[in-house]
């Protein structure tokens, strides 16, 4: 949604954990987001390019394109009204709380969000990264409602399993790329331990309250706003004394070389000149 300048990445393992508290920002009085980007994580968010946690009240950005990645768009539950989706695959819906919407933008597609009038969207828009050989797709999208994710219970706590698959539970499941998402609410004094795949990297992020993660015997506390990325961990454990609320990533690293310009990521730049020059010829679609 935020739309960082250019930058050139090849990811690889560098370290086994990274954190950041993220970027704020602000435009006008209906958008406030903590924006994490791919950049601040040494290659252990992989998958994962850009993460913004945002609340929207107006609408805010205008219609735009997206290339060579996923937009998907996580709704909290605390959200109230609808969010208003629109691309140039024809899709025209409003998302509620707790709904997910993934729009593989592949070669190139236009894509419009916005909340309806006394709507306060509050959720995450997530940049999640292609395979090369499957950038130049054609665009694909798909919504998954809240009620058809699956809950897994924990110790005071509880997850909404929105994509892949935890603790012998099993999800909807993303294109392309092998992705679990868990929306976990964690109760005061509760834990919750997620069982999971050491070969992929995990992706970690407090929303709200204060909390510990803990995996292969490290601990490392969260405050609101703060992001952290592992490699190699299998049991990830997160508790907290207070209560919290927190979201995990897990997939397999691509570890491939991409160049990022805004809500673009390709291979090179000629191919990054390449779908600018599409879009401006009006060749990505159009919604109205």
């Amino acid at each position: 949604m935020t739309f960082d300048s250019q930058v050139t990445a090849s990811q690889s393992d560098l370290q086994s954990l990274a954190r950041s508290d993220g970027k704020q920002i602000k435009i006008g009085k209906g958008f406030s987001a903590r924006s994490y980007s791919h950049t601040e994580f040494s290659g252990l968010m992989d998958p994962l390019v850009m993460v913004d946690h945002f609340v929207m009240t107006e609408p805010t950005f205008g219609t735009h394109a997206h290339a060579g990645l996923s937009a998907v768009t996580v709704m909290f539950e605390d959200s109230y009204g609808a969010f208003r989706n629109r691309d140039s695959l024809g899709n025209d819906l409003d998302l509620e709380p707790g709904d997910l919407y993934w729009f593989k933008a592949a070669r190139g597609a236009i894509h419009n969000e916005q909340p309806r009038p006394g709507a306060r969207t509050h959720a995450l828009q997530v940049f999640v990264n292609l395979p090369a050989d499957n950038r130049h797709d054609a665009p694909f999208a798909f919504h998954i409602p809240a009620a058809k994710a699956p809950r897994i219970a924990g110790d005071r706590s509880s997850a909404r399993l929105v994509l892949g698959k935890s603790n012998g539970v099993i999800g909807a499941s993303a294109p392309d790329v092998r992705l679990t998402l868990l929306d976990i609410n964690i109760q005061a004094g509760g834990r919750f331990l997620h069982q999971g795949d050491g070969q992929q990297h995990a992706w970690i992020l407090s929303i709200e309250g204060r909390s510990t993660a803990r995996s292969s015997g490290a601990a490392i506390e969260l405050q609101p706003g703060t992001a952290i990325a592992l490699a190699g961990a299998t049991d990830i454990s997160i508790s907290s004394e207070l209560g919290a609320h927190v979201v995990l990533f897990r997939g397999h690293p691509l570890r491939e070389t991409f160049v990022q310009r805004g809500p673009y990521a390709m291979g090179n730049e000629a191919e990054l000149d390449a779908v600018e020059a599409d879009y401006r010829a009006g060749r990505l679609g159009s919604i109205d």
